[in-house]
């Protein structure tokens, strides 16, 4: 059975059996009708216009660290890896320093990420080295033990709180256990 419409209700959905029909079989010529955009159109517009900028921009610029981490650089067999897994590794996460500059490691001998290029590694391991955004803040060469370590690192964390001087800049603290060369 055909309704004004000629489309089948079924339910709460309908099925278009063709074009519209009038009961005597004549078909309905549709009205034009002229669409207006609603008034907030040019909003919204502006911020869709003003979120796909954003977002390209964002797509444009290559991954870099978002927030300050610690990175251990470590290889197989280092047996001051082995000491620091012992004595930090497990309360690392629930210090304050560890929520500030969460641990990632990074075997030397494994190609390097990405986000870490900036970095100039060196053979000796551990190497941790503090970087925030995209800079190197600065590094500790070698595990001195635990109270030793804790020390020095809380001096590589104060520097995060210190005026940034440009991405480019150079590492503003360098810590070493070992003679310079």
């Amino acid at each position: 059975m055909n309704d004004i419409y000629s489309d089948k209700a079924i339910g709460p959905a309908l099925i278009h059996t063709g074009g519209p029909t009038r009961p005597n079989g004549a078909k309905v010529t549709p009205k034009r009708m002229k669409l207006t955009p609603p008034r907030s159109t040019p909003k919204f517009f502006a911020i869709g216009l003003t979120i796909a900028v954003v977002l390209m921009a964002m797509a444009a610029e290559p991954y870099r660290a978002a927030a300050a981490e610690l990175v251990m650089f470590e290889q197989r067999g280092c047996p001051w890896c082995q000491v620091f897994d012992r004595e930090i590794s497990p309360i690392y996460p629930k210090t304050d320093e560890g929520h500030v500059a969460p641990l990632r490691r990074v075997n030397i001998d494994a190609p390097l990420p990405p986000d870490l290029k900036f970095i100039q590694i060196e053979r000796l391991t551990p190497l941790f080295v503090l970087i925030d955004n995209g800079r190197e803040i600065g590094r500790i060469r070698g595990y001195p033990g635990e109270a030793n370590f804790w020390g020095l690192l809380d001096e590589l964390v104060k520097e995060l709180n210190r005026p940034k001087t440009g991405a480019l800049a150079p590492p503003l603290v360098k810590i070493s256990l070992h003679a310079p060369d």
